[in-house]
Parts: C-alpha cells; structure tokens; sequence
C-alpha cells in the first residue's frame, strides 16, 4: 500500500497542493479526477481550481477534493482569483498549456517560490499567428515550471527543446469514463442489439472515435473507405465525435455512397468498442497517450493505428501500425485483418499484455506524490 504523504515543509499540517486545470481536455480531467482522490486518500489537501462545468461533469468534490471556479481567461481578474487560491499552497500543479500559462502569470513575483509542477498530456496545434502564440506561451510555461511531467518521452523530448529545466516522463493512467454507471446487462446480450442499431447484422463493424477535426485523419479514412465499399460484405464505419468538419465530411459521405456513418458524441464508448471488429485512429499527430488506443486494448478489440507520435510507445506491438496519411495502407492493414481471425486473436492477447504494462491509478498518483515530497521536502543543512 502507498504510505501516506509526508507533511508540508513545516511540518505542521498537511500537503497544501492546488491543481489548475483549463477544463477543456477530457483526458487532463479525468486525470486530475483520479490524481485528486488518490491524494486525499493519502492525507494530502487538495484544491481544484476549474471551470464550474468541469466541477459538474468530473466531480472533483466528490474525490474530496475543494472546487474554486476560475474560469478560463487568463485576464486580470481570473489571475488574481488564482492567485488568492495559490497563496496557501505548499505546490502547484497545473495541467495542460494554458492553465499552466494562467498557474505561472499566479505564482509570478511572489516572494516564496512555491513549485510548479506542470503536466503536459498532448501538445496543442495550430497555424499561422496562432502557432506562433502557442510557442510563445510554452517557452514562458517551461521557463517558470518546476518540473514538467510529459505524458510521452515525444512530449518530455518536446519540454526541454522548449527550454523545460526538469522534464521527466509522468506516467497518466487511464481513468473510467465519467457518467452513470452502466446498467448491469449481459454485454454479449448487448452487443448484436447495438449492431443491429448501428447497421452492422452479418458485416464487420468498424469503430473510430474522436473529435471531427482536421489532425484527426478522418479525410483519409474516407479515403480508405472507398477501397472497402468494394469488399462482400462492405465493412460499416462508425465515427463517433463531434466538430467542425461535420458538413465536409457528411458531404463526401453521402456524395461517394461512402459505408460510413457518423453517429455524433456518444456516452457509451465503451459499449461501441466492445461491439465492434476493429477500432480505428487515423491520427496525423498523437503526441499524447491516446485515450482511444488504451480503451482499444483494454476491451480485446483490435487496433489499426498510425504509426505517429506516442502511439508506439503506447501500443507496442499489439496493434497495426500503418504511415500517417496513407489511405491505402490504412485499407490494406484493415483488409489484411478481416480476413485473418488468427492475427486478430494474437492482437487481442498481445493488447492484455501491452495493458498490464501501463500504470495503474495507484502508481500515478504515488509517482506523483513522491515528486511532490522531492519538490516540498526542507533541504537538511550539512
């Protein structure tokens, strides 16, 4: 069992710890969800400073945790309420780029230097004047932070090219989807119902979920799906997802007679994988811990992914790795593995494997603790 945290520098009370979270990232939620409760367990003080929906939707009171709403702007007002919270803490964590950016411009010319830890899960993207903003804003965050925890050694690598003093890789353990709990019927009951509702009695079902946007690689699964409405019988594709390139690729689907059917956010993820074939990330970019891939291996479904970012240090070799991009390669892998039951077992069992090697919620949140006790801990005099 994970020892109880030590006590604040003092010695006097508890760990005072402040976790700032943007609210916008599912998985840096769920994260400081799960790392809130395993820290109260163990004695420490937590705060969680987020947007109002995020307290809503994750819970973190529920974990133990104290909410503070602090909403996403970094203007004055919503600084100086950060601030205010920060003022008593013994440390500071803050998860993805612009609460970072928000915990920094907080802790910025106070007279003790309280840590900062910050968690790095994914590595924001854009174009143009934007990009350059975002660089900015990440050179500032590695300048201030204490120690940068990347989710993947290409974000620890991405850290100290930006100028991260002491970027280490942090592990981040997959959490269970936020909701109701599921109802307690037969999942193999279940699963030619959901079948039968998605379009799928008697041919393969393929699954992708994610966002609708562009880094996504939806173009290209399209793509693919034009070699696949030739096969007997044609393969459905199922997206689940959200975002701006709804219409374009509605277009394309309905104008190419496309066995693709986008299906909007779902609640029931894990239900969708478990019914399908083989799951699908046709990601351009991954850098982070692909949500997806793990829930992927976790439920013994077969994984077609690119071959991009942190997926293969994530999957290992429990899933097809296929060039980012290439739809060919992408409807080939998928062809090649329909017609091979054999290869899909000896993914399945390669993924429980590969699933037993990541950490658990316990060893995140102690890896976590010990780094905060290394940051809080007085420095004995010789």
């Amino acid at each position: 069992m994970t020892p109880v945290s030590s006590h604040s520098p003092h010695g006097q009370s508890p760990l005072r710890t402040v976790q700032v979270l943007g609210g916008g990232n599912a998985g840096s939620s769920t994260h400081v969800r799960s790392l809130a409760a395993g820290l109260v367990a163990r004695g420490v003080k937590v705060t969680v400073c987020a947007p109002s929906d995020a307290e809503y939707t994750y819970d973190f009171t529920g974990a133990g945790a104290d909410h503070v709403h602090v909403p996403r702007s970094s203007d004055p007002v919503s600084v100086a309420a950060l601030r205010t919270v920060c003022a008593d803490a013994d440390l500071v964590h803050a998860h993805g780029l612009h609460a970072s950016f928000r915990a920094a411009l907080a802790l910025g010319g106070r007279r003790v230097r309280t840590p900062l830890v910050v968690t790095w899960h994914d590595r924001a993207h854009a174009e143009g004047a934007r990009a350059h903003l975002l660089r900015v804003l990440e050179r500032r965050v590695m300048k201030a932070a204490t120690v940068v925890l990347g989710a993947t050694s290409e974000l620890v690598d991405g850290a100290r090219r930006t100028g991260a003093r002491d970027a280490r890789l942090g592990p981040v353990a997959l959490p269970a989807r936020p909701g109701p709990p599921a109802a307690p019927e037969d999942p193999d009951r279940l699963r030619p119902k959901l079948r039968a509702e998605l379009g799928a009695v008697d041919r393969p079902l393929l699954i992708a979920v994610g966002s609708l946007d562009r880094h996504r690689g939806y173009d290209v699964l399209l793509d693919a799906a034009r070699v696949w409405r030739r096969l007997d019988p044609a393969p459905m594709v199922v997206v689940a997802g959200e975002g701006p390139l709804r219409g374009e690729l509605q277009a394309r689907i309905e104008g190419e007679g496309l066995p693709v059917v986008l299906v909007g956010s779902r609640d029931d993820v894990p239900e969708l994988l478990a019914a399908a074939d083989l799951v699908l990330l046709p990601s351009r970019r991954e850098p982070g811990r692909s949500v997806l891939a793990q829930e992927a291996l976790h439920a013994r479904v077969p994984l077609v992914a690119s071959d991009v970012g942190g997926v293969p240090e994530l999957v290992g070799d429990a899933a097809e790795l296929v060039s980012p991009g290439d739809a060919q390669a992408l409807a080939d892998a998928v062809v090649r593995l329909l017609d091979d039951p054999a290869r899909r077992d000896e993914l399945r069992e390669r993924g429980v494997r590969q699933a037993a090697t990541w950490p658990t919620e316990d060893e995140t949140v102690a890896q976590v603790l010990s780094i905060y006790d290394e940051l809080t801990q007085p420095t004995p005099l010789l």
